[in-house]
């Protein structure tokens, strides 16, 4: 009996403090250290994968919830399977570039035999040069020996 009830004390102290952390991340703010950033990053926006296509583009919405970021987004082939998604919470916003930190799921079908490719933890999309868009900076993709462009793109 001893041993069932400190087993019982030990999964509910790891279950506690388990869903302390996962709320504590959840409502946790946006860094913000540019304003103007974040008027250009709020709202919708033309969201790509190279290889699905730099003609006709998914869409991103950056939304604001209690002091933080949140993105979620969609590209899909025209004919085919192919689609890369993102979702998750922006930790950190400067002039050219954010933290991301969620997950990218690509599918590709000369890609990783065609399977979908998940990303998950902290990334960053940077703005480079002049171009009009936020891109990701881990662009390897962890599945294949590919380089993904996944673009954020101005409003």
């Amino acid at each position: 009996m001893r041993k069932l009830t400190l087993s019982l004390i030990i999964a509910l102290s790891i279950v506690t403090t388990a869903a302390a952390q996962t709320s504590k991340t959840a409502s946790a703010k946006t860094v913000v250290s540019d304003t103007a950033a974040k008027g250009m990053l709020l709202g919708a926006h033309r969201f790509s994968l190279q290889w699905i296509s730099w003609d006709y583009f998914g869409k991103a919405m950056v939304t604001e919830k209690n002091g933080a970021l949140f993105i979620k987004g969609e590209q899909r082939g025209r004919g085919n399977e192919d689609y890369v998604t993102m979702e998750g919470r922006i930790t950190r916003l400067a002039a050219k570039e954010f933290t991301f930190e969620g997950d990218i799921i690509t599918r590709v079908s000369h890609i990783n035999k065609g399977e979908p490719c998940k990303r998950s933890g902290e990334m960053i999309f940077r703005i480079t040069g002049n171009r009009r868009y936020w891109r990701l900076q881990q662009m390897n993709n962890p599945c294949d020996e590919a380089a993904d462009y996944v673009d954020i793109y101005f409003r």
